[in-house]
């Protein structure tokens, strides 16, 4: 092969690598949202756990608050944050205009937005931050809950994340992070009542327990009452010996 034509062939190589390494960062970046991620089942009635996953899009600035929004015309009566070394949660309440139940009582307010503000910490270019949350109680009249969210750089820059997905369009450049909601579970706390097969399973299963203790014993005084009979005849068998060995002594010496 000529010198050209392997200079030639170097210089292809190289322009394919930056295509596709510019390729692989423009993905990166295009998927580095703001998001809410269930931490198990998000069951509509019930109470759920979720992170607030805060990624850094800069590399040259670092993030130091974020503010999430809750839509107030899906109330939740408590969103409780988790404490977090090195940042300051703050939790905002606003009045309703319909009184939600909860629990055979009547609120007049939900939680309309919590806000984190770095506290010695910070979200630097090239990581993450998950900010977790207790919500209950989950709204039964929607699929899905937008948490709009508001995101803070050192450098003053602010990034809205507040544009909700339209069905059929392509996603827009600041989604804002939607928990999708499951069916409703028969127990809002997370676990189901114990049915009637269960408890005949356990039922049923004790019995087993008891029979094969019965079983046990029965063998095991079986083995004894053998053991004792074998030890006696071993007795015998000794007296016999020696009575046998006494006897042909006594021949000998007549």
């Amino acid at each position: 092969m000529s010198v050209s034509r392997t200079r030639t062939s170097a210089r292809a190589v190289l322009a394919g690598g930056i295509a596709l390494s510019s390729v692989v960062l423009l993905s990166g970046t295009a998927f580095a949202h703001v998001s809410v991620q269930p931490q198990g089942e998000a069951a509509k009635g019930g109470y759920a756990t979720v992170n607030i996953k805060v990624p850094n899009e800069r590399d040259n600035a670092s993030t130091v608050k974020v503010e999430v929004n809750f839509p107030l015309d899906h109330p939740l009566a408590s969103v409780m944050p988790q404490p977090l070394p090195g940042w300051k949660a703050e939790v905002t309440k606003g009045k309703l205009d319909k009184p939600l139940e909860l629990h055979g009582k009547k609120i007049n307010e939900a939680v309309s937005k919590v806000t984190w503000t770095a506290d010695g910490s910070k979200i630097g270019p090239g990581q993450f931050q998950q900010f977790p949350l207790s919500l209950g109680q989950l709204p039964e009249d929607t699929d899905q809950l937008v948490l709009k969210a508001i995101q803070t750089y050192d450098n003053k820059e602010v990034v809205r994340w507040i544009e909700e997905q339209k069905e059929g369009a392509e996603e827009p450049q600041n989604p804002a992070p939607v928990l999708k909601l499951s069916a409703a579970s028969e127990d809002h706390h997370g676990g189901a009542a114990p049915s009637a097969s269960a408890d005949t399973d356990e039922k049923a299963g004790h019995d087993d327990k008891t029979a094969d203790h019965q079983e046990t014993a029965a063998a095991s005084s079986a083995t004894d009452t053998t053991a004792r009979v074998l030890g006696v005849i071993g007795i015998l068998v000794g007296v016999a010996g020696v009575a046998f060995g006494v006897l042909a002594g006594r021949r000998r010496s007549a």
